[in-house]
């Protein structure tokens, strides 16, 4: 072809050809250099491409979990609040039901006091003053009670179920004074033990509550009362009714007794 295309000695052909039978395979090697290179490359932006595609759906997942943390952050902290505010009304609900019971400790204390005095005066010679209800007289087992500075058998105002002891402490702090009966919607409540009626009406929180004094130190506290059916300065006898529980689902009554002033375990009185 090369004679033809450019006519010349046989020479020159021999020479041309053994030229190009020298630098045919290295031109074939280097093209399949060239070639084997260019796979290379792109096999190399196939796998860049690939990896910048891995690297912008690893940032979206970051993005979305760092909107994530962002809102879960916000909710904590909103919580956080609420819970603190929670707290801060719980703490002060406490401090205020405590506040409440020293109240309350305080009326029994003036009362106790009220009813020694009363007890120092009775005791004087001189004629004891009639009972303003004869029938509420006391027996002769509960006057040799009084006597020897026993209280007399004693009794739940209602019949229930008992929820707390002396003792414990309820969801709010405040320790347990007296024993706590759920009992049924309006029962009748009655007086524990003879006495006389110290107290009776509302008093800060607490709603209706009977304060008796049976003498000899010993008192009495029933709260948790709807109705009250007892009069201040009036005698009861041991069942005598004092008032009704709160006509609703499952109301509580809570009864306390009292040895000048100090809480007593009424659970070995009971009669």
């Amino acid at each position: 072809v090369l004679a033809l295309v450019q006519p010349g000695s046989t020479a020159d052909i021999a020479h041309v050809r053994a030229v190009l039978g020298t630098t045919l395979p290295v031109v074939e090697a280097r093209t399949a250099d060239v070639r084997g290179e260019v796979a290379r490359v792109r096999k190399l932006r196939a796998d860049a491409a690939l990896a910048l595609r891995s690297v912008g759906d690893a940032r979206e997942r970051l993005e979305a979990q760092r909107l994530q943390l962002v809102k879960m952050e916000a909710e904590h902290r909103l919580r956080s609040r609420d819970l603190d505010r929670s707290s801060m009304v719980e703490s002060d609900r406490a401090i205020a039901l405590g506040e409440r019971a020293r109240d309350l400790v305080d009326l029994m204390d003036r009362l106790d006091d009220q009813a020694s005095v009363r007890d120092s005066l009775a005791a004087l010679p001189g004629p004891l003053p009639r009972p303003d209800d004869p029938e509420a007289a006391e027996s002769p087992e509960a006057a040799s009670a009084h006597a020897a500075g026993r209280l007399p058998p004693y009794r739940l105002p209602v019949a229930g179920r008992l929820v707390s002891g002396l003792g414990e402490v309820s969801r709010s702090g405040v320790r347990s004074r007296g024993l706590t009966v759920e009992t049924e919607s309006g029962a009748q409540a009655v007086a524990p033990a003879p006495g006389r009626v110290a107290f009776a009406g509302n008093f800060r929180g607490y709603g209706r509550i009977v304060i008796i004094d049976h003498g000899q130190g010993w008192s009495s506290l029933v709260t948790g009362l709807d109705q009250l059916q007892a009069k201040v300065g009036e005698t009861v006898a041991q069942g005598s009714p004092i008032g009704r529980a709160a006509a609703e689902d499952a109301p509580r009554v809570t009864v306390e007794l009292r040895r000048r002033g100090q809480p007593v375990d009424l659970t070995a009185l009971l009669d």
